[in-house]
């Protein structure tokens, strides 16, 4: 099984622009030859823009051609040329091109449905956003709200898997601390129980207020 970006986006491609069989495409995409019959019947990945796997990089014209000629070939990934340099980190935030800046939203709203513990600040440097765009998204004040459909940042092209496991791996272990830390405060001591306060019995002579009569009451104001 190869290892492509972005599976789906390189199967439409495929579907579109070769005679491929579905085995093949879903062969060398990683994905379930299912899966691959359903993007062509457009009940999966509908209106996604195919990645072209010959200008990324991923497979040659030739491999695509022997693939045609026998079904039961199975296609054979390009070795990239450049995945030996070490990528450097960003630093700020990622630029997006203009063409998919109106794809942003979905990714928001994918986010704020299916991984809610993904703070504002990482979801915005992971597909370089505004927090200000997140919250009109959530509270549905977006100028858009109407066309917004949750779509994961990886089908949309504005990050990669590794990228958006790596997000989600974090947010997740930083809400099982709190969950922890809060599930420990909980836990502990509480205030003790009231004690009744001991009451003394009265001396010999002395009366208590349940035993005064009206005459032991007024018996200093008579003369």
């Amino acid at each position: 099984m190869a290892e492509i970006l972005m599976p789906k986006a390189t199967a439409v491609w495929l579907i579109d622009n070769t005679t491929l069989s579905f085995d093949q495409i879903a062969s060398f995409c990683g994905l379930h030859h299912l899966e691959v019959k359903g993007i062509a019947d457009g009940d999966v990945a509908e209106n996604m823009r195919g990645v072209d796997p010959i200008a990324g990089g991923a497979l040659t014209r030739e491999e695509i051609r022997k693939g045609e000629q026998d079904p039961d070939y199975r296609l054979k990934p390009q070795e990239s040329k450049i995945a030996h340099i070490p990528q450097p980190k960003r630093s700020g935030a990622r630029y997006t091109p203009v063409i998919r800046r109106q794809d942003k939203p979905d990714a928001i709203a994918w986010f704020i449905r299916n991984h809610p513990e993904v703070t504002d600040a990482q979801i915005s440097k992971l597909i370089g956003t505004t927090k200000s765009t997140i919250t009109k998204v959530r509270d549905r004040s977006h100028w858009n709200t109407q066309n917004i459909k949750p779509v994961d940042p990886v089908t949309l092209g504005l990050c990669s898997q590794i990228e958006l496991d790596e997000i989600i791996s974090e947010a997740a272990e930083k809400r099982r601390r709190m969950d922890a830390e809060r599930a420990e405060g909980e836990d502990g001591p509480g205030l003790a129980p009231a004690q009744r306060a001991e009451t003394t019995a009265p001396e010999d002579g002395e009366t208590t207020g349940e035993d005064l009569s009206a005459d032991d009451v007024f018996r200093d104001f008579t003369g």
